[in-house]
């Protein structure tokens, strides 16, 4: 039982002109659109706009795309893979049977903060580049139409991103030349804009600005789509990448240097205006708008795809509640999960009417991604020392990303009040929520109280014998929680042998195991009881949905064809027939009451894991059972064993 990739992945990972073409399309969307709002936003932190503050902040632009994006993303995490896939999530699979089990915090608020700062992402690229039009018709209605089109990309989920997704890859390479040529050919009226390579620059802007915070916090948002550069590592391979940014960076920087040299041609009233629609033609407005709306658009898909696919990881690593996952093409890995779609897009539409422009919106924006960024470069640490190298290195490392990216935190969260409390909101309600999950989970597992199995072969095995036993079904598969090898779990037993005597022909034993590889898929059976008894292990990788009914069948194929079981019905009239006897899904399910407990914050986290199941599916459901063939059995789950001992009253008779 394994899982194929498709050919059209491989496709993508195969280094090659479509390879690279797709890779602009799905990894670059988020970056690419940021020349759209960064001078911008520069020009909107009250420094004083001359020379020196444009040469200071374009050379801030340049090393922090050469430091975070180029040296710590795409020449050292893109190698930390996990079997071909990137992202904290991937990275914290390989990390998590460390001694540290603390790690996992770094996990929860890594994976909580990139979920947050994919909430303002549509918002501030599809608004930016709207409020375009301003510049030919100031009195365009730039709200309804922003809501518009956000609500047209959230509505094709559903219908999967196929067809239009194929086409990405051209429209971003053609988005990538625009950005260069307007930008080289703006650079010609302003040659020593090209003095901006010269760190010395930065430097000299840091240290005297008064409103280098500022300044640093408007940068930051040149780098926020790096994270998002690591993640898709799964989707077009670690060479594509490297290749496809030396022209992403290359295209990047030259619209940069453009608008910093029409920043120092208009300074007067550079600030009234975006630069990078001012470097544009007047005969080509009309055709940069159009483009940075489809850019935004993209980088807005590739925010959404991307959320689905965290949050589905983050369920198999039991991070976040199962939900119900639909897969609305046959592309490989292409999700949609319809809880999550409609509270982003309400999410989207809150903060456009909040914040109501993209000047207030990029104070919000940032904040919550540098965080994702520190938590990487700590997971990042622990991934090289597994690996052997050196510790000066590490150290080295960890040392200059966590001070560089400390920087930009306390840069970012001088706009705490203009506008960062939101999404670090929205990334404090998601970690609290995935917190609360993770250890609520753990308190299920400690209380389940399992027995030694071969304690009960020949139990069950009479009650297979004894025909004065009504048949339950000729097939009963029972989900194992116990995670002792040759333990099971004792309400199961319960179930089988004293909760009504369930008579079946054979019993099925699944066990469940999450690999921390991402695309396992694979079992092995052991027989137990001869005909009567057996066992099934299924590994599944973090990216793989549970179909555990098909995973079944599958492999029970696989026995009845090796002749290991017979699975004709014991019914005279079906075998004869050769009709396969039915089967029967038993769940065990157990209910908290809180009243168990004498633990205050156990009973309040315990609420809260109720509280936060309910947007998510039933157990059944999760696990992708043939809800007709299953029954659930509801006990309770019991913390504290009272020793409050009733006493008996004995009534004395009275002697005559």
């Amino acid at each position: 039982m394994r899982e194929n990739s498709e050919s059209s992945v491989a496709c993508h990972h195969r280094v090659g002109f479509l390879g690279l073409l797709v890779t602009l399309g799905i990894v670059f969307g988020d970056i690419g659109t940021s020349p759209l709002y960064v001078m911008k936003a520069i020009l909107h932190t009250g420094e004083t706009i001359n020379e020196s503050t444009i040469l200071g902040a374009l050379s801030c632009i340049i090393w922090t795309l050469t430091l975070q994006t180029t040296i710590k993303y795409v020449c050292v995490a893109l190698r930390a893979d996990n079997n071909g896939e990137g992202g904290i999530l991937a990275l914290y699979a390989l990390l998590r049977k460390m001694k540290r089990k603390w790690i996992y915090l770094l996990a929860i608020i890594g994976a909580s903060t990139l979920l947050a700062d994919g909430i303002i992402t549509p918002a501030i690229t599809v608004t930016t580049a709207i409020e375009g039009l301003e510049s030919i018709s100031p009195h365009l209605p730039v709200i309804p139409i922003t809501l518009g089109i956000i609500t047209i990309i959230f509505f094709v989920q559903r219908f999967g991103t196929e067809s239009i997704g194929k086409s990405f890859g051209v429209f971003m390479l053609i988005w990538f030349l625009l950005l260069g040529v307007m930008g080289a050919f703006s650079i010609t009226s302003y040659p020593l804009i090209l003095k901006a390579f010269n760190p010395y620059y930065a430097i000299v802007l840091l240290s005297q600005s008064p409103e280098w915070f500022l300044i640093l916090g408007a940068v930051f948002l040149c780098t926020t789509g790096a994270e998002a550069l690591y993640s898709d590592l799964g989707h077009c391979g670690r060479k594509n990448i490297t290749i496809s940014w030396l022209f992403v960076k290359a295209m990047l920087i030259l619209n940069y240097l453009g608008q910093g040299a029409w920043v120092l041609n208009h300074i007067q009233t550079a600030s009234s205006v975006n630069p990078f629609f001012s470097i544009m033609p007047q005969s080509m407005l009309i055709f940069a708008i159009i483009m940075a709306t489809g850019a935004a658009i993209v980088a807005s898909q590739a925010l959404i795809s991307g959320t689905f696919s965290i949050l589905s990881e983050a369920m198999n690593l039991h991070f976040w509640p199962r939900m119900r996952i639909k897969h609305p093409t046959h592309v490989k890995g292409q999700l949609y999960i319809p809880v999550i779609n409609l509270a982003m897009y309400i999410g989207v539409v809150l903060i456009i009417l909040l914040f109501r422009d993209s000047s207030h919106m990029e104070a919000a924006y940032g904040l919550a991604i540098t965080i994702t960024m520190l938590m990487t470069t700590l997971l990042l640490g622990f991934y090289l020392r597994t690996k052997g190298v050196a510790r000066i290195f590490i150290l080295l490392f960890m040392g200059a990303y966590c001070v560089i990216e400390g920087i930009f935190l306390a840069a970012n969260l001088s706009k705490f009040l203009a506008g960062g409390w939101c999404t670090m909101l929205i990334g404090g309600i998601l970690f609290l929520m995935m917190y609360v999950w993770v250890h609520a989970i753990k308190i299920r597992r400690h209380y389940i109280s399992t027995k030694p199995l071969d304690d009960y072969y020949q139990i069950i095995s009479n009650i297979k014998a004894d025909e004065s036993i009504p048949k339950y079904a000729s097939n009963l598969v029972y989900v194992n929680h116990a995670d002792k090898e040759g333990a099971v779990d004792d309400k199961l037993l319960y179930s089988i042998i004293n909760k009504q005597p369930k008579r079946a022909d054979h019993y099925w034993l699944i066990n469940l195991e999450f690999a921390d590889t991402p695309d396992t898929l694979e079992y092995s059976c052991e027989t137990l009881v001869p005909d009567t008894l057996y066992s099934i292990t299924m590994r599944i990788g973090f990216r793989i949905e549970p179909r555990v009914s098909l995973y079944l069948r599958q492999v029970i194929e696989d026995l009845v064809a090796s002749r290991k079981v017979d699975l004709r019905s014991t019914y005279p009239s079906l075998r004869k027939n050769g009709i396969s006897g039915d089967f029967r899904f038993i769940i065990i399910h157990r209910v908290y009451y809180p009243e168990s407990s004498d633990n205050r914050q156990q009973n309040l986290l315990m609420s809260l894991y109720a509280l936060i199941g309910k947007i998510g599916i039933d157990e059944p459901k999760a696990l992708g059972l043939d809800t007709s063939m299953v029954v659930v059995e509801r006990v309770p789950l019991i913390i504290n064993q009272h020793n409050d001992n009733i006493k008996r009253i004995v009534q004395m008779e009275e002697e005559k």
